[in-house]
């Protein structure tokens, strides 16, 4: 038989367990009478929606980035044929501003060079304007000098023979 003293042990130790087991339920049931558990739960679903949120704004995020960086990629694909597009029309327009002013500058020495030959005519029209007037001067005092005089041949022919060679040196000087 177990003596009472083992029996005051056993009875303890169901005694402490019961205890503990009583405790432990009483906890338990203290928990769920506040709605602890209903707390942590709706807490815990707070933050599991909290981070299926950022999942899902980090998803979108990734998707904006995706999108920007395959543009980038599509711009910087075309960056080289778009700067020989560039590069030829610069070219083209050059060559067109070249042929303008090459034009323009073809035109203007036309112009010039008419307008020298111009002035060339003019000059030499005036030149003749002038021998003429010279000589008709020229002519008009022999004769006044001739009729002056109204001498005889030999001396006709000197004074006509000095006119000649007076008319011959004003020619010289105006054609130098």
């Amino acid at each position: 038989m177990i003596s009472q003293k083992e029996m005051g042990i056993n009875i303890m130790i169901i005694d402490s367990t019961f205890w503990v087991a009583v405790s432990f339920f009483i906890f338990f049931g203290g928990l769920v009478y506040l709605k602890v558990p209903q707390k942590i739960n709706s807490i815990l679903n707070k933050l599991i929606s909290d981070i299926k949120n950022e999942i899902d704004e980090s998803e979108k995020l990734r998707t904006e980035a995706k999108s920007l960086l395959d543009n980038a990629q599509k711009k910087l694909d075309t960056a080289p044929s778009v700067s020989n597009e560039i590069l030829e029309q610069a070219k083209k327009d050059s060559d067109k501003l070249l042929i303008e002013l090459n034009d323009k500058f073809h035109k203007s020495s036309e112009i010039k060079k008419n307008s020298a030959e111009d002035k060339i005519i003019q000059m030499k029209e005036a030149a003749i304007k002038e021998i003429k007037d010279a000589s008709v001067k020229i002519a008009v005092d022999s004769v006044k000098k001739i009729i002056s005089t109204s001498v005889d041949r030999s001396k006709l022919d000197n004074l006509f023979q000095k006119n000649l060679d007076e008319t011959k040196e004003e020619l010289k000087k105006i054609n130098s």
